[in-house]
C-alpha cells in the first residue's frame, strides 16, 4: 500500500510549491485509515531515556509542528514522532515563500520560523489521541517576540508535561533571530536548569517527562564542549544531533537555489551532521544517548549514523525525495544487518566507529 502511494504520490506533490505540498501530505495522513501493522524485527527494539522503542526510526520535529497526524505516522511503522516546535501562543511563523527545494542535490532550505498553532490547540490534540499509545515527543521552542523566551520553555514543560512522552528543548533553530545564543553557556546553563527544574516540579502529576537538549550542526568544538558539559552536570536524559545548517557546501549543484535563507537540511548535511554525533558521543561518554538526524536517506545513511553514536535516528527532509517507503526499507536494511553479523542488537554497534569519524579531516563546507 505504501509503495503504491509513493509511486502516486511523489511526482504528484512534486508539482506542487513545497509547502502546499507539506499541507497535502498532512492532510493525508489524518484521513489514514487503521491499518494492520506488520511487528518491528525485535532486535530493532531500543531503550531509550527509560522507553521502550520498538524500532529506532523517527519522524523529526518541523513535519507535524501542531500534533495534527502523529497517529498517521505511527501507523506507518515510525517507531516514535516528535511533533513540533510547538510554542506557548500561536505564531505565523516567516513571510512565504519560506521552504524550497535543492532537488539535484536531495536537499531543503527551511526559514519556517516556528510556524505552529500554539500550545493551548497542540495540548487539546494531544490530549484527544493519549489513549492511543505510541510514543510521541514534544518539541519546544520560544515565541519570536517573547520577553523571556526561558520562561517560554519552562511553561511549554509544565503544560505538556501529561501528554509528551518526551521533551526536546529547541534552541537551535536558524530561523528564530537570537535563538541559537541559547545555547552559549550562561544561557544554556540557566534554562536547563530551569527545565529540569520544572520537570521535576510537575513530575508527581504528570510522571517522568525524559528532556532532550537539541543542537545545532554549526557549533565549534569549543562550544560543543561546554554544550555537552552543561547537558552532563544538568543531567538531561539525551541531545538531538543536529538541527538544520546554515552553511552551504561549495558541492551544492542548486547554486542559486542555495542563495535563500534558512537552515539546510537533507543529504548535504549528512557528513557534516555525522561528525557532530561522533563528537558529541565521545564527549558525553555513555552520559545520555543521542537521537541523529541530518540526511539519512537510506540504510547505509542510518547504519553509519548509528555507528557515529546514535542509539536513535530521525528522518524529514530524504522522505520527500524517497517517499514513506523508506522507513521500511531502513528497517529491513538494519535487520540484515544485524542477522548478517550475528548482533542480537542494534546497541552492540552505537558509537563503534566514533573515535575513528572523529581523527577524520574535518567534513568539507
Amino acid at each position: 500500500m505504501i509503495r503504491a502511494f509513493d509511486a502516486f504520490s511523489l511526482p504528484l506533490l512534486r508539482w506542487f510549491d513545497p509547502e502546499d505540498a507539506h499541507r497535502l501530505a498532512i492532510q493525508g495522513l489524518r484521513l489514514l485509515p487503521p491499518m494492520r501493522q506488520r511487528p518491528d524485527d525485535p532486535k530493532l527494539a531500543v531503550r531509550a531515556f527509560g522507553l521502550n522503542f520498538p524500532n529506532p526510526i523517527g519522524m523529526a520535529a518541523g513535519f507535524d509542528k501542531s500534533a495534527e497526524a502523529p497517529d498517521g505516522l505511527l501507523r506507518l511503522g515510525f517507531g516514535f514522532v516528535e511533533i513540533g516546535s510547538v510554542t506557548p501562543l500561536p505564531q505565523a511563523g516567516n513571510p512565504k515563500p519560506r521552504l524550497f527545494r535543492l532537488e539535484r542535490d536531495g536537499g531543503v532550505i527551511n526559514r519556517m520560523g516556528f510556524n505552529n498553532d500554539g500550545a493551548e490547540v497542540v495540548l487539546k490534540r494531544l490530549a484527544a489521541r493519549a489513549h492511543q499509545g505510541g510514543i510521541v515527543g514534544v518539541n519546544v521552542g520560544a515565541n519570536k517576540d517573547s520577553p523571556d523566551r526561558t520562561a517560554d520553555y519552562v511553561k511549554l514543560i509544565e503544560t505538556f508535561a501529561p501528554v509528551a512522552s518526551y521533551f526536546t528543548v529547541n534552541v537551535s533553530s536558524p530561523n528564530t533571530p537570537g535563538l541559537r545564543n541559547l545555547q552559549q553557556s550562561a544561557a544554556l546553563d540557566d534554562l536547563l536548569a530551569r527545565v529540569i527544574d520544572a520537570r521535576e516540579r510537575v513530575r508527581k502529576n504528570a510522571g517522568d517527562s525524559p528532556v532532550l537538549l537539541k543542537v545545532a550542526p554549526d557549533l565549534s568544538l569549543t562550544e560543543l564542549d561546554d554544550v555537552v558539559h552543561i547537558a552532563r552536570s544538568r543531567r538531561v536524559d539525551g541531545m538531538i544531533v543536529a538541527n538544520t545548517t546554515l552553511a552551504r557546501p561549495s558541492t551544492l549543484r542548486e547554486t542559486n537555489r542555495a542563495k535563500e535563507q534558512g537552515g539546510l537540511s537533507g543529504r548535504p548535511l549528512f557528513r557534516l551532521s555525522t561528525r557532530m554525533v561522533a563528537e558529541t558521543y565521545v564527549r558525553a561518554e555513555g552520559a545520555f544517548p543521542l537521537v541523529g538526524v541530518g540526511g539519512i536517506d537510506s540504510g547505509g545513511a542510518a547504519l553509519t549514523k548509528i555507528r557515529a553514536g546514535a542509539s536513535l535516528i530521525q528522518l524529514y527532509s530524504s522522505l520527500i525525495y524517497k517517499g514513506l517507503g523508506l522507513v521500511e526499507d531502513i528497517k529491513r536494511d538494519l535487520s540484515s544487518t544485524l542477522s548478517r553479523t550475528g548482533r542480537k542488537s542494534l546497541s552492540e554497534i552505537v558509537g563503534a566507529d566514533a573515535a575513528t569519524i572523529t581523527a577524520e579531516d574535518w567534513p568539507v563546507q
